[in-house]
Order: C-alpha cells, then structure tokens, then sequence
C-alpha cells in the first residue's frame, strides 16, 4: 500500500526543450510546484531556444518504451500525459505501453509545432495518434490547429469548435479540451464530455505578452497534476486554465522570441476540496518523504 504521506505522481512522455520553457522541462516543473512527484520518459532531444528549433532527435521506440516501464514498475503512477512523439512507430510504441502499464488517467497533448513554427510531428504520425492514443485518452487537448490537422478540415467559429471537440471525442476520449487562444477574438476553450455529450465553454482574458512558450505542455501538465490528485476532469481543466493564465501573466521576457511562460509565477493551487485533504494527508513537522 502506497503511504499516504507521499505526493501523487505524475508521468510526462514527451520531448526535451533545450531552452526549458517547454517539454519535459515545463512539465516537471508545473509537477512540481502542484505538489506531484514528477518522472519523465524522454521522446525527443531537442535543440532549441526561444526563437527556434535548430534540430530535433526522435529517440528509439524500445528505449521510450523501457524508460516507461522502468519508472512505474518500481515508483508506480497516478496519472501520465504525452506530448511531442515525433514519429508514427513512436506513437504506436508509446500507446502499446500505456495500454501494457495500465496508465491512468491520460492526457494527450498531440504536439505537432512548436511556438517557433516548427514541425514537431510527422504526418504518418498523425493517422497513428488518431487510431492508437487518442483511444486512450481521458482528455485530449488539442489547439486549433492541431485539431484542424486531426480532423482535416477547418475550425474557426464557437460552433465549429464545439462541432470540433465533439468529433474528437468520438474517437474514444473521454473528454476533450478544444484550445481557442489562436482565435483573433475571444479567446475560449470549448470542453466536451463523453458523459452526457455534454459542452462547456472555458472564457479566460487574453493577455498581451510574448512570453507563452509552453503554453500547451503547462495546461496539460497541470491537469495532469490535478488528476493525479484525485480532481474529477471538469474541475481539473478548470484550475489548469487558471493557472497557466497566471503563469503567462507573469511570463520570463528571456531570450529575443517568445519567452517562457512562469510557473512560478502561478503558484501552487489545488481546488478547495484536494488542498483541504492535502493538508490533512501532509504529515506533521516535516516534508514529503
């Protein structure tokens, strides 16, 4: 039996970002400052920084693989997320092992370009996060040009957003957060439920800032961190959009492209409920152990 001092812990499978505001690096760092344990099974290496990516290494599938076994074999893992996997075999390989581990709940951020402009996902891989993850996904979080590309079609009115994130979940989420920060108006998140087929649209204030490298990888780092907390979904993408509004409302004007966005910043926040038995869990005169 897991104690119950311990902090959840969380999974990213996703690609390293040099330049830290993104990937692996974000991920860990949303993990940490929302109270989970973060591990990581690196997909990609990446050079880059705030204006580009220079050049990018898909890792071999076996050893993603063997990085996930590995870790939640022995540590265990009360939620995981995906992010940039490149390749089609990579995403084949990578489903294959959730499915194998048992790893659950998912977030699936199919990562296709970074803030730069650069691809970061194959177009054969897109078939194959169509066919084999998004299946497995208990939220999906595509921006709009992601889910333009997973669908095939264009996306640019509320209504086609709503008609968007539904079409997705057909595909076998459980729920699925349509992303409208690329939107010239408001800009607001549509999130469908399988349970009920029910829509709900997420207003947030559009921030007038560079500094949103890591947008994406932080969103769903940090629902990956309420999940694995216990938050139901709906509360979980909720506290997430709060958060990564914060952290890009307090963004890093570092380098001379789009500089990160500040978790730090953001602060630890956890819905009343989970804080309240957080606390009660934490043990007494000394930290996690």
């Amino acid at each position: 039996m897991r104690p119950r001092n311990l902090p959840p812990v969380a999974l990213t499978v996703a690609g390293s970002d040099s330049g830290g505001g993104a990937g692996i690096q974000a991920d860990l760092k949303t993990f940490t400052v929302l109270g989970c344990y973060g591990m990581s099974a690196i997909t990609a290496v990446t050079s880059q920084n705030t204006v580009c990516v220079s050049r990018a290494l898909i890792l071999p599938p076996d050893l993603v693989v063997s990085q996930m076994e590995d870790v939640v074999t022995d540590i265990g893992c009360q939620a995981a997320k995906t992010g940039m996997l490149g390749a089609p075999e990579l995403v084949e390989a990578v489903a294959e092992a959730i499915e194998a581990l048992s790893v659950a709940p998912l977030v699936v951020d199919p990562v296709m370009v970074a803030k730069s402009g650069d691809v970061l996902l194959q177009d054969a891989a897109v078939a194959a996060l169509v066919e084999h993850l998004l299946p497995l996904a208990t939220v999906a979080t595509p921006n709009l040009p992601e889910a333009e590309r997973l669908l095939g079609r264009s996306i640019k009115t509320e209504d086609e957003m709503v008609d968007a994130a539904r079409d997705l979940g057909q595909l076998g989420c459980q729920a699925v957060v349509v992303k409208g920060g690329h939107r010239a108006d408001a800009p607001v998140d549509v999130l469908w439920l399988a349970d009920g087929d029910c829509v709900e649209l997420i207003e947030g204030p559009r921030l007038p800032s560079r500094n949103t490298h890591g947008t994406g990888c932080v969103f769903s780092a940090a629902i990956t961190a309420y999940l694995a907390h216990g938050v139901p979904v709906p509360p979980a993408v909720h506290s997430a959009k709060h958060f990564v509004t914060e952290a890009i409302r307090h963004g890093l004007p570092l380098g001379r492209g789009h500089g990160p966005v500040n978790v730090l910043g953001a602060g630890p926040s956890l819905p009343q409920e989970q804080q309240a038995k957080a606390e009660d869990e934490k043990p007494r005169g000394e930290g996690f152990r």
